[in-house]
């Protein structure tokens, strides 16, 4: 009996052992998310209900006035509709590519790691000097795209960048080539798990390969894809850097996006509570959108 009380004792041990080694391991992620991202985060719903400008004084409680205040702005609801027309011009083009370029480069071709790098490599890029690059790519007078497009016969080419009606597009067109890349690599590391005896029973069964593609490949590939389209579709919405580097929420109001708004509200006016209420409304907006894609696919999955 004592002998068997004494390695209950020494297993007990050496699980509390393993747990603390677990726990060390953890610890300073831990501490970091806590201060760079929990912290915060609590404070902002707490500025959310508060007038506060930075300074020493006292912060005020003003309740749901700073979400009246900017649900009233109509650059706030601008920002909004930019926002929506960003993600719908962006996630389901960067998803499409993303696919079609990872069964391509699947696919044992001459040269085929080249090909994987020189898609990739956008993703990795500074987004400074990409956003700068493309400026120039698109201006009107004289960049490469509309010199091209003219010698194809284009004789009012866009202005890309400085017309509002182009402005979103042209950095829309930028976000689906940068981030197509990094997609890719998520859907190359999917189609490396499905097993090729299906591909094999397809042909018995007399498909082509663009039925291979949509009765095989697509639907083996739903989980993959309801993670490109949440990630996607939470980085479309987070979307700032690129804006800023492009067009800086130019021509006048016509690309400022939400975050644009909520770092112009913080960090030039210094009126921390309505940034923070359009932060909120940021997050509500993203996990009303992620709770809905996780209902939806659900529903898809049953269906499959």
């Amino acid at each position: 009996m004592n002998s068997g009380v004494k390695t209950l004792t020494s297993r007990q041990k050496r699980k509390i052992r393993d747990n603390a080694t677990g726990y060390a391991f953890i610890l300073p992620n831990l501490i970091g998310y806590t201060i760079f991202v929990f912290i915060p985060v609590l404070f902002s719903f707490i500025l959310s209900v508060m007038r506060w400008d930075g300074s020493q004084r006292p912060m005020e409680f003003v309740g749901l006035q700073n979400f009246a205040q900017i649900f009233g702005d109509r650059i706030f609801r601008g920002t909004l509709v930019h926002t929506v027309s960003y993600a719908l011009m962006t996630v389901v083009p960067t998803l499409i590519l993303a696919l079609l370029l990872a069964v391509l480069l699947n696919n044992k071709i001459k040269g085929v790691a080249v090909f994987r790098t020189a898609f990739y490599f956008p993703y990795i890029a500074s987004i400074v000097a990409v956003g700068a690059v493309w400026n120039m790519l698109f201006q009107p007078d004289f960049g490469p795209v509309n010199e091209i497009l003219k010698f194809l016969g284009a004789t009012d080419p866009p202005r890309w960048v400085v017309d509002k009606d182009w402005a979103m597009v042209s950095v829309a067109i930028v976000s689906v080539w940068k981030y197509m890349g990094y997609y890719m690599i998520v859907y190359l590391a999917a189609l490396q798990g499905i097993s090729k005896t299906l591909y094999e029973a397809a042909s018995i069964d007399g498909a082509n390969g663009w039925q291979k593609l949509l009765y095989v490949t697509v639907p083996m590939l739903t989980p993959t894809t309801f993670f490109v389209l949440i990630m996607l579709t939470i980085q479309c919405f987070k979307v700032f850097d690129l804006v800023y580097v492009m067009t800086g929420g130019g021509p006048g109001n016509a690309t400022k996006t939400l975050v644009n708004y909520i770092y112009e509200k913080a960090f030039t006016s210094w009126e921390f509570g309505p940034a923070s209420a359009g932060a909120i409304v940021l997050f509500a907006i993203v996990l009303a959108i992620t709770l809905i894609q996780f209902s939806g696919e659900k529903k898809w999955s049953k269906d499959l």
